[in-house]
């Protein structure tokens, strides 16, 4: 599958609606009139309607039965009453606009109107990288800094849950390190050991987990050959598992910037998708982050 094909399964997915928090951002207004063309979601834009009614006639979107606008007083309150939108289901998907991440978290986090279900948020990346066969999914490139064992179980489950989203029944999963053996000085090495250990046993599904693999192990068959690796999940891993954000975030931005790969993103394990893009993100990484959110609804 192709990150464009995401596009076409997410219209699968009818009556989807976006509340979209400060939504006075023209990247955000392109990826939501890009949207709107093929015809993925409805959108609830809160914000300065002014400002918003601006960007989408420069746009090119006009008076579309698909948008609704809805003013607010500030930022603050546009981040509440999009996730109060989404709370009462009005809204499937929340989509961060011109706000920052700490505003829009702190009401997806309102213990009176939040999102929160108990498990771990994180960010799960699907990358189409040139010259590479499949997608491929990193997690958590943005939001857990150095996650214990308990929360890279969340982690795993929660990319997992996007896998199967995009048609990935069984997803093979690396939690990765510097080395592929288990060192007890090396703590990604350990609990990549039990986190293989916990698929055996059945106490992590609908996946198969194996590790510590390290990165060209996890992704290249001929690597994995030549170490003499004999696993379901080295050379073919759809999940590289990082161990701490720094891993994730350099991984996701080298593969963006060196490799020149296209992305589409998402914060999984709240009750509904988050689109949490960067103010650096282009429109059309935020158009397929759009759409894998929309394949995720009632996942």
């Amino acid at each position: 599958m192709k990150l464009n094909e995401l596009l076409v399964k997410a219209t699968h997915n009818s009556g989807t609606t976006v509340a979209v928090a400060a939504a006075e951002d023209e990247e955000v207004i392109e990826a939501i009139a890009e949207a709107l063309t093929h015809k993925l979601a409805k959108f609830m834009l809160f914000g300065e309607r002014e400002k918003i009614t601006d960007l989408l006639t420069k746009s090119g979107v006009r008076q579309a039965t698909e948008i609704s606008i809805f003013e607010t007083a500030s930022k603050e309150e546009s981040a509440a009453s999009a996730v109060k939108a989404v709370q009462a289901g009005e809204a499937n998907v929340l989509m961060k606009g011109n706000i920052p991440t700490s505003s829009l978290l702190k009401a997806v986090l309102n213990k009176e109107y939040g999102l929160r279900t108990g498990s771990v948020l994180s960010h799960v990346a699907v990358f189409e990288i040139p010259g590479y066969e499949r997608l491929q999914i990193i997690t958590d490139a943005a939001m857990n800094i150095a996650p214990t064992l308990q929360e890279k179980v969340q982690i795993l489950n929660n990319a997992v849950t996007v896998a199967h989203s995009i048609d990935i029944s069984v997803p093979k999963v690396a939690p990765i390190a510097a080395v592929e053996v288990i060192n007890p000085a090396m703590e990604a090495t350990m609990d990549a050991a039990l986190l293989t250990q916990m698929n055996k046993r059945g106490q992590i599904k609908n996946c198969i987990v194996d590790g510590p693999l390290a990165l060209d192990n996890a992704v290249s068959a001929l690597a994995a050959e030549h170490k003499g690796i004999n696993s379901e999940v080295a050379g073919q891993a759809d999940i590289l598992l990082v161990p701490t954000i720094e891993v994730g975030n350099v991984l996701y931005k080298s593969l963006i910037y060196f490799a020149n790969a296209e992305v589409g993103a998402i914060i999984a394990g709240a009750r509904a998708p988050i689109v949490l893009t960067s103010r650096a993100d282009s429109a059309k990484s935020k158009l397929y982050s759009l759409a894998l959110a929309v394949c995720s609804v009632n996942i």
